[in-house]
């Protein structure tokens, strides 16, 4: 490695070019610009058909037209996101239309999925200029810095590489989404379906039980207000609207305690609700005691439901649809609580019929976010690559 000291290699390297270099090039150099080959369509103007219409960060449209046949490596001129690793640059291939929003490029002097990968990696925001709307310059596109292995068969490696860690990816993904319309599918059989009392699939040893009950949130859960103070608050067992984590995600742990205020207990089996901006989904089934800020509902159930039944009831779009119908405010919408305590919900009178669907769904619940982890992994595992297989080109 004494040979490449203050040169421009990557940290990680596969071993047979290990004595190889790389240079510094540009966009300019080693891409052909094919901008004047676009064109936009504005809404009544496209006729409705197969091939994908490209914006600046994939495709919003399918028409009946195509302007370019061939593999080319788009990155968004305006409108598009351009952080490291926010997707800036994307391959498009086959027959497709590609609007104004987007610039077309097709590499020359380098592999094009390496090319696309690296964009990927780089933070792409110094060279955005303007404000309204903020845009990536043809002139500015053209001298952003580019290293690339001199050797063909390196670039043709590292593109493989990044290409079959993608393609496991989009796997995992679509085994995610799997699991997700498996549990939809579950969902609308296992619950009754709307003006019904009795639901499509139900299991064996509950199929003479009879109707399901129908009441409103009120009459099954208590909404509970008891307070405490600032100083009886932990920092692991604090919750916040902040800590509530999107589509039924979780929570994460606080990393500080609010100054002041009074906040509200809440116990093993209790479900919490963000009242602010409802839409993200934000709905946890307490699994210890702790306090949570004002801006959460804390609901427990009574004895006609089971928490964790009662849990299903709240964590699903229904009831987020149904909180969004009165809400109040635009930017930061907040739930109406009497709304909310009028909620319609219906339910096995049987508790052990609740909670066999209870557990069935959380043990679902429990592989999809195991998937989801696994994907994530992957995608941290590809970010920690991008970071060692391409060099720094301020540095060497």
């Amino acid at each position: 490695m004494s040979s490449n000291e203050n040169k421009l290699v990557p940290k990680l390297r596969f071993p047979e070019f290990i004595d190889e270099m790389w240079n510094r090039t540009t966009i300019d150099e080693t891409c052909e610009i094919l901008n004047n080959l676009r064109k936009p369509l504005t809404n009544n103007l496209r006729e409705k058909g197969e091939y994908p219409y490209y914006g600046a960060s994939g495709i919003i449209d399918y028409v009946n037209d195509y302007i370019f046949n061939e593999r080319l490596l788009l990155i968004g001129e305006d409108g598009a996101k351009w952080g490291a690793y926010e997707k800036t640059a994307f391959i498009a291939e086959g027959k497709y239309w590609v609007n104004n929003h987007a610039h077309v490029l097709k590499p020359i002097g380098v592999v094009d999925t390496l090319l696309e990968n690296y964009l990927v990696k780089l933070d792409i925001s110094p060279f955005i200029t303007g404000a309204a709307p903020p845009k990536l310059t043809l002139g500015k596109l053209k001298s952003i810095p580019v290293p690339i292995p001199v050797t063909r068969k390196e670039q043709q490696k590292i593109a493989a590489c990044l290409s079959s860690l993608d393609e496991v990816i989009t796997a995992e993904s679509q085994k995610l989404e799997l699991l997700k319309e498996h549990k939809k599918g579950l969902l609308q059989n296992l619950f009754p379906q709307e003006g019904e009392t009795v639901p499509k699939l139900r299991f064996p040893e509950f199929e003479n039980s009879g109707e399901w009950e129908e009441k409103i949130l009120k009459e099954v859960a208590s909404f509970v207000n008891e307070k405490t103070q600032l100083e009886n608050l932990s920092i692991n067992s604090y919750i916040s609207t902040e800590n509530l984590l999107p589509d039924y995600a979780g929570v994460t742990l606080a990393s500080k305690l609010p100054s002041s205020g009074n906040f509200t207990k809440y116990r093993k089996g209790d479900v919490l609700v963000s009242n602010i901006r409802p839409y993200l989904k934000k709905v946890w089934f307490a699994e210890k005691n702790g306090a949570c800020s004002n801006d959460v509902i804390v609901l427990r159930a009574n004895p006609l439901v089971s928490d964790k039944f009662l849990s299903l009831l709240l964590r699903n779009d229904t009831f987020i649809s149904y909180i969004m119908k009165s809400a109040e405010g635009v930017k930061m919408p907040r739930g109406n609580k009497d709304s909310i305590r009028e909620y319609p919900i219906i339910f096995p009178k049987d508790k052990s019929e609740q909670q066999k669907i209870a557990e069935t769904l959380s043990s679902l619940d429990d592989l999809i976010t195991a998937q989801s982890q696994r994907i994530e992994a992957l995608k941290m595992h590809k970010k920690g690559l991008l970071q060692g297989l391409f060099p720094n080109v301020n540095e060497g």
